[in-house]
């Protein structure tokens, strides 16, 4: 607030008697000052909820805000987070979508994809076995099985059961990390 604006809050006599070199407007003056970086903050603060601008700390905590707090669970607060904030960004800018389609078998590939920046996962459902799903994991996000397992058993439908199974790599390529 600038220290016009808060001298026009004050009373008729005091606005008279606030002259430059008086003390009132030496603690307007200071009073300007301290409202500065309150004000700088406020004037950015939509950035706090926008993934691709929050700070990376904030990235984690509005991971909650979409419902995918489950990628990063941990049980100890300083442990290092399972994913780069990179994909928990866009973790938490898909997450309309991926509440849109939780439950699914689009919605969980999705969520798969975004989270591990690989494409490739299958899901398989098969008449023999109702009321189970056959998750195929490329094999470029075999180092995140951990988190792939935690997506999983929190994106599938509560009733259904479900397995991880390690694609092997196509024949005559390489697994690439992603960009």
């Amino acid at each position: 607030m600038r220290r016009s604006a808060i001298e026009r809050l004050l009373p008729a006599a005091y606005q008279r008697a606030c002259v430059p070199g008086s003390v009132l407007w030496a603690l307007l003056e200071v009073m300007e000052g301290l409202h500065a970086p309150d004000e700088a903050i406020l004037a950015e603060v939509d950035a706090l909820f926008d993934p691709y601008r929050a700070p990376d700390g904030m990235v984690v905590r509005l991971t909650r805000w979409v419902a995918m707090d489950h990628v990063v669970a941990s049980p100890r607060p300083d442990a290092p987070l399972p994913l780069p904030v990179g994909r928990l960004r866009d973790l938490v800018a898909n997450g309309a979508l991926l509440a849109r389609w939780r439950g699914t078998p689009y919605g969980l590939r999705r969520a798969l994809e975004l989270a591990t920046g690989f494409p490739g996962f299958a899901i398989d459902e098969t008449a023999e076995q109702p009321f189970h799903l056959v998750v195929r994991v490329p094999p470029a996000a075999a180092h995140l099985l951990a988190v792939i397992t935690r997506i999983v058993e929190a994106e599938k439908p509560a009733a259904v059961t479900a397995e991880l199974v390690l694609s092997p790599p196509p024949s005559g390529s390489s697994a690439e990390e992603p960009s």
